[in-house]
C-alpha cells in the first residue's frame, strides 16, 4: 500500500466468469481513478459499466464508517458504538442463545475481491466449524440448482473461453446474456468471425441476441421441454453418437424411450417455438462438431426451470458426444471450474462440532427463523432480504430472531427494515484478495487504508472467537500468510502472494481448456448418465422431466436477469453509485403490446404486478423484445420477491450431494398487472 501510484486489481463486482482486470491510480490527495487492466489475459482491458463506476465507491458519503445499534426493534433511531462494544454485545447474546441458536449467512458482498478464489468463505466457515453454529452455502440463491442437475448428469467441469473461440464450429447461447458474461462473449465474437454459427435461446431479445445468426425465443420455464424434444429428434434421425453414447454413457435406452412422445409439436406447445424451428435446431447441432453450449448461471434455473433444464441440456450435450473434445461440451457458466482447477481448503470442515444442524437450504433456513431455532443471524455482505423469495414472509422471520447482525459496506433493505446491529466492512481496495477466472487466480492488493472505523470480516470472526474462547479461528500471521496457505495447491503451481505480485499480478492455473479430457465423469458410474440411479434414490426423476408450461394457467409469467447497470442488489441495489442509480432511475417492466394494450397499459405508465404474495410497482415499458404471456424484469430490486415463490425444490436427500448448495427455492411466479395511480416505487426509490 503506497499514498500514490499505480496499482493493479480486479473489479469489485462478481459477474463469473467474467471477472475484469482493473487499474487503479491513486491521485495526491487520495482520490482514484480507475481504467482497464490491458495486460489482464482474461478482460483483456474491458471494463463494462458497472467497473467503470466503481470508483464512486471510494469517498462515498453512504458509506456505513462505524459501527451502528438500533435503539429499538422497528425504529429508525441508530446510536454510534464501537468495535469493541458491538463484538461483547453479539458474543455475550451468543452465549445466551447457544452455538446451536447462531445462524452465519454471506452473500456476493464477501466476495468483491474473493470470488472464485473463496478463501473468505472458507475463513467463514472454519469460524462456524470450530465454533458449531449453522452456516448455509449462498450458492443455493444462484447457480446452485443448474449445478445440481448438471452435476446428476456428470458435467460439472465446464471448458473455457479460449477454447470456444478456437476450436467451436457452433455456440449455442441458452440464456446467456453479455451483462453477465462480456469476456465470453468476446471470445464467441471470435468463433464468430472464424465462421462459427451462433444461435441464441432466451425469453427476451437480449444483448447477446445482436450477436446471433439465430435467436429463438422460448416461453419461461420451458427449456427443459426445448432439449429434450430436441433429444426426440436427434435420436429419430438416428444421428446421435452411437460410439460415445456406448462408451462414455448409461441409459441411453431408457432416454430413447423416455423422450418418444416428446415431439417437436409437444414442445411448442410448451415452448411457443414453432415445431420446424425445434427440428431444425436438433439438426443443426447434431450435425454440427465441434459444438459448445455455453448454459446460463442464475435466472435460467428459476421458475418451471427449476434443475431439469440443466439436466436436460446435459444429457443433449452427451448424446451428440461433444463432451471431453476441444470446442465441445459446455462452456464457461457461474459457478464453474475447469478440469484440475482448485485451491487448499481452510474451513477445517474435519473439524466441525457435532450439532442438529439447518441443512443448505432456503426453506429450511426460513422455517428454523419462524420456529424460534436461530436466534441470533449473522449476515455478511448480503440483503438477505432481498437474496430469498418471498419477502415477506422473510421480513417476519427475521423479526422472530432476537438478533439480527449485518456487515457491509452500504445500508440497504435488510439493514433498514430488521438489522439490530451494524458492522462496517472494507471495500476491495482496503484489503487483500484474490480472484479466480476459469484460467488464472488474479490479485486484489491492498491500496487504501480502511475508512473510518471499517474493517475486514475476518476482524469479526476473530473478535468473537477470543469472547468465546473459540481456538484456531484464524491461525495465520495476516491476511497475506492465509492467501499463501489457500494459493498453496497443484493448481497454481504452489503459488504466494509474492510470487503473483513478481508476475504482474495474476498466476496461470494449471488446467485443462477441455473439459473432463480423460473422459471420466463426476458419476458414481464414472460415465455421463442420462438415467441416475442416484436421482431415483433421492425421490427424483431419473430422467430429466420437463414442467407443463401449456395449461395458461391465467396471468403472465413473471422472468428476471440483469442489466448493464447492476448486479443483484449490490451498492444498495446500484443507488449508492450515481452512474449506476441514473441509468436505472426506476425499475421497469418489460411487456408486450398485445398483453399491454389487453390491460390497458401505455408505454411509460406505472403499473403494479401483484399476486397472492404482494404487489410491485415500476414503469412499463411495452416492447416487442419479449414474446406474450411473460414480464420481465431485472432482479435485485428491494420488495421485487414478495412475488416469488418460496416453495422448496428438492428433497433434503438431495442436498448434500455436491459440494455447493443445492437448496434452492422455486422463485417462479405468475402475476397480473395494471395501471395504478400515486404510491411510491421501492425503498428509496423515486
Amino acid at each position: 500500500m503506497a499514498d500514490q501510484g499505480i496499482f493493479k486489481t480486479m473489479c469489485p463486482m462478481n459477474c463469473h466468469p467474467t471477472l475484469c482486470g482493473m487499474t487503479v491510480t491513486v491521485e495526491k490527495g487520495g482520490g482514484i481513478a480507475i481504467a482497464g487492466d490491458e495486460t489482464n489475459p482474461d478482460s483483456e482491458g474491458f471494463l463494462c459499466m458497472r467497473g467503470k463506476a466503481a470508483h464512486e465507491i471510494v469517498g462515498n458519503d453512504r458509506r456505513l464508517l462505524k459501527p451502528l445499534v438500533r435503539q429499538s426493534r422497528g425504529s429508525a433511531d441508530w446510536a454510534d458504538t464501537s468495535w469493541d462494544d458491538v463484538l461483547d454485545r453479539i458474543a455475550g447474546q451468543m452465549q445466551v442463545v447457544g452455538r446451536e441458536a447462531v445462524g452465519v449467512w454471506q452473500g456476493h458482498g464477501n466476495a468483491v475481491n474473493d470470488y472464485g478464489f473463496g478463501l473468505k468463505r472458507g475463513q467463514m466457515e472454519r469460524f462456524a466449524n470450530l465454533y458449531g453454529c449453522h452456516f448455509w452455502n449462498p450458492a443455493m440463491t444462484c447457480w446452485g440448482l443448474g449445478g445440481f442437475g448438471l452435476g446428476l448428469t456428470g458435467a460439472l467441469e465446464t471448458s473455457t473461453k479460449e477454447d470456444l473461440s478456437a476450436h467451436s464450429d457452433l455456440v449455442i447461447l441458452w440464456g446467456v446474456n453479455t451483462v453477465s458474461q462480456a469476456n465470453t462473449l468476446r471470445h464467441v465474437e471470435r468463433a464468430k468471425r472464424r465462421g462459427a454459427r451462433i444461435v441464441a435461446i432466451d425469453i427476451r431479445k437480449t444483448e447477446a441476441s445482436a450477436l446471433a445468426d439465430e435467436l429463438i425465443l422460448v416461453r419461461p420455464g420451458s427449456d427443459a421441454a426445448l432439449a429434450l424434444a430436441m433429444i426426440h429428434v436427434i435420436i429419430a434421425d438416428g444421428n446421435w453418437d452411437a460410439g460415445f453414447v456406448a462408451e462414455h454413457t448409461v441409459g441411453f435406452d431408457a432416454l430413447k424411450a423416455h423422450v418418444q412422445p416428446m415431439t417437436p409439436l409437444w414442445a411448442q406447445a410448451q415452448t411457443g417455438v414453432p415445431a420446424d424451428s425445434i427440428i431444425a435446431l436438433a439438426r443443426s447441432y447434431a450435425a454440427t462438431r465441434p459444438a459448445m453450449i455455453v448454459i446460463g448461471g442464475s435466472s435460467l434455473h428459476k421458475g418451471d426451470n427449476t434443475w431439469n433444464a440443466a439436466r436436460a441440456i446435459s444429457c443433449l450435450v452427451g448424446l451428440s458426444g461433444n463432451f471431453g473434445r476441444p470446442g465441445g461440451g459446455i462452456g464457461p457458466r457461474h459457478g464453474s471450474r475447469s478440469h484440475g482447477a482448485g485451491f487448499a481448503d481452510l474451513s477445517a470442515a474435519d473439524r466441525r462440532l457435532p450439532g442438529t444442524y439447518v441443512p443448505n437450504q432456503m426453506e429450511a433456513v426460513i422455517t428454523a427463523l419462524e420456529r424460534g431455532a436461530i436466534k441470533v443471524f449473522v449476515a455478511i455482505g448480503s440483503n438477505f432480504l432481498s437474496s430469498f423469495p418471498d419477502t415477506n414472509r422473510v421480513r417476519a422471520a427475521l423479526n422472530k430472531a432476537e438478533m439480527v447482525i449485518a456487515y457491509d459496506i452500504f445500508p440497504n433493505q435488510m439493514i433498514r427494515e430488521v438489522a439490530d446491529i451494524v458492522l462496517p466492512g472494507t471495500i476491495w481496495l482496503e484489503e487483500i484478495g484474490a480472484k479466480a477466472t476459469n484460467t488464472h487466480v488474479h490479485l486484489s492488493d491492498r491500496v487504501l487504508p480502511a475508512a473510518g472505523d471499517a474493517r475486514p470480516a475476518y476482524a469479526l470472526y476473530q473478535g468473537l472467537a477470543q469472547r468465546l474462547g473459540v481456538a484456531d479461528v484464524y491461525p495465520w500471521a495476516d491476511q497475506e500468510a492465509a492467501m499463501n496457505a489457500a494459493l498453496d495447491h497443484p493448481a497454481t503451481g504452489h503459488a504466494t502472494v509474492a510470487m503473483m505480485r513478481a508476475a504482474g499480478g495474476r498466476v496461470p492455473l494449471k488446467i485443462s481448456h477441455v473439459a473432463y479430457p480423460t473422459f471420466d465423469f463426476a458419476t458414481p458410474s464414472g460415465k455421463i448418465e442420462f438415467h441416475s440411479e442416484r436421482a431415483a434414490a433421492m425421490g427424483l426423476p431419473p430422467l430429466p422431466v420437463a414442467a407443463d408450461t401449456s395449461d395458461g394457467s391465467g396471468g403472465l409469467i413473471l422472468a428476471h436477469g440483469r442489466t448493464f447497470a447492476h448486479f443483484h442488489s449490490f451498492y444498495d441495489h446500484a443507488r449508492a453509485l450515481p452512474t449506476l442509480a441514473a441509468r436505472e432511475a426506476a425499475p421497469e417492466f418489460w411487456i408486450a403490446p398485445s398483453d399491454a394494450e389487453a390491460r390497458g397499459i401505455a408505454d411509460g405508465d406505472q403499473i403494479e404486478a401483484w399476486n397472492a404474495g404482494g404487489c410491485f410497482r415500476a414503469r412499463a415499458r411495452v416492447t416487442a423484445r419479449i414474446p406474450a404471456g411473460a414480464i420481465w424484469i431485472r432482479d435485485g430490486w428491494p420488495g421485487l420477491n414478495a412475488l416469488t415463490d418460496g416453495a422448496a425444490v428438492l428433497p433434503d436427500a438431495a442436498l448434500d450431494a455436491f459440494s455447493f448448495s443445492v437448496g434452492q427455492s422455486h422463485f417462479g411466479a405468475r402475476v397480473e398487472v395494471r395501471v395504478t395511480q400515486g404510491g411510491e416505487y421501492p425503498q428509496g426509490l423515486s
